[in-house]
C-alpha cells in the first residue's frame, strides 16, 4: 500500500473516482426531466430512488451513464464481427487509415519544410509566416472545401479525409522540427567547422540527432491532431463509415449512447498513437545513445 501512495497508481484513481461520481451526478440531473415530464404525463409522483435508477437506464437519455457507454462499446467492439457496418473496429479502422495516411504525408512534408526553413533565410522568412497563418483557419470551415474541390475533379474516399489530416499535423511537426535543428550550440556548429565538415555532414552528423527529441515530441502531439482531422473530414462528406459516420448517425438519430461510445473509441484510439509514439521516441534515443524525455 505504502509503494503505491508513493506512486501514480492513487492519484490517478482518486481523480478517476472524482471523475465518474461528477459524472453520474450530471446524469441524473441533466436526465431528471425527461423523467419528470413522464411523471406529470401520467399524473403520478416519482420517488428519487426511482428517479435515480431510471435516469440511469434511458434509452436516449441528454447525458448517458458510464456503464450505458461501455455497454455499447462492448456490444459493438467484442460482440460484433468486425467487417460488420456495426462494429466500431471496423469503423476505427477506416478512420485510422485515414490518420495515418495524413500523419505519413505530414511528418515527411513538416520535416522538407523545416529542413528548408532552416538552411534557407529566405524561405524562412517567406514561408514560416504562411505556415503559421494556416493553422488561423478553422478545420471545420477549410474541411468542406477541400473535400468539394477534391471531389470535382475526381478525387474522393481515403485521400481527402488525409489531406485533412496533413493540413492538422504538419504545423507541430514544423515548428518542432525548426527549434530542434537549430537546437545545437555555436560551440558544437564551430567544431564541425574545425573538423571541416560540410553543410550535409554538420546536417547529418550533428543537427539531425539533436532533433530527434524536438521531432518524437512533435510527433505525438501530430499524431493525436491527425485523428482529429479524419474524423472532422467525415462529417462534412456524409460518408457511412468511420468514427465519424458513427458521430453523424448518433446526432441524426439521437443515439446519445451511440455518440458517446464513438467518442470514447476514438480517444483509446489517440491514446494508443500516442503510446505507439512514444516507444518509438524510447527506442530510437536509446539507440543513439541519448536520454528519452521532454524539450523545453
Amino acid at each position: 500500500m505504502g509503494r503505491l501512495s508513493k506512486g501514480k497508481t492513487i492519484p490517478v484513481l482518486t481523480v478517476l473516482s472524482v471523475i465518474v461520481a461528477v459524472w453520474y451526478v450530471c446524469v441524473v440531473w441533466m436526465n431528471a426531466q425527461w423523467e419528470y415530464d413522464q411523471a406529470e404525463r401520467a399524473g403520478t409522483t416519482i420517488e428519487f430512488s426511482q428517479l435515480v435508477s431510471n435516469t440511469m437506464h434511458q434509452e436516449r437519455p441528454v447525458l448517458p451513464a458510464a456503464h450505458q457507454v461501455f455497454a455499447e462499446m462492448w456490444e459493438t467492439i467484442v460482440n460484433k464481427k468486425i467487417t460488420s457496418k456495426r462494429s466500431l473496429v471496423y469503423h476505427a479502422w477506416i478512420t485510422l487509415s485515414a490518420t495515418l495516411l495524413g500523419f505519413a504525408i505530414g511528418t515527411v512534408l513538416g520535416i522538407l519544410i523545416s529542413v528548408g526553413i532552416v538552411h534557407n533565410r529566405a524561405m524562412e522568412k517567406s514561408v514560416m509566416p504562411w505556415v503559421i497563418a494556416s493553422q488561423t483557419i478553422p478545420i471545420l470551415a477549410i474541411a468542406p472545401m477541400i473535400i468539394v474541390v477534391l471531389n470535382a475533379i475526381g478525387i474522393s474516399g481515403l485521400l481527402p479525409k488525409a489531406l485533412i489530416s496533413t493540413y492538422l499535423s504538419f504545423f507541430p511537426i514544423v515548428v518542432g522540427m525548426v527549434k530542434g535543428l537549430r537546437s545545437p550550440d555555436q560551440s558544437q556548429l564551430d567544431l564541425m567547422h574545425t573538423y571541416s565538415a560540410s553543410a550535409t555532414q554538420t546536417f547529418w552528423k550533428l543537427r539531425w540527432p539533436s532533433s530527434m527529441p524536438y521531432l518524437f515530441t512533435s510527433l505525438k502531439i501530430a499524431v493525436a491532431i491527425s485523428l482529429v482531422g479524419a474524423i472532422v473530414g467525415e462529417l462534412p462528406t456524409g460518408a457511412v463509415s468511420g468514427l465519424g459516420a458513427r458521430l453523424l448517425a448518433g446526432s441524426y438519430y439521437g443515439q446519445t449512447i451511440q455518440i458517446w461510445s464513438a467518442l470514447f473509441t476514438a480517444a483509446i484510439l489517440a491514446a494508443t498513437l500516442v503510446m505507439l509514439v512514444g516507444l518509438a521516441h524510447t527506442y530510437v534515443l536509446k539507440r543513439m545513445g541519448q536520454q528519452p524525455g521532454g524539450v523545453a
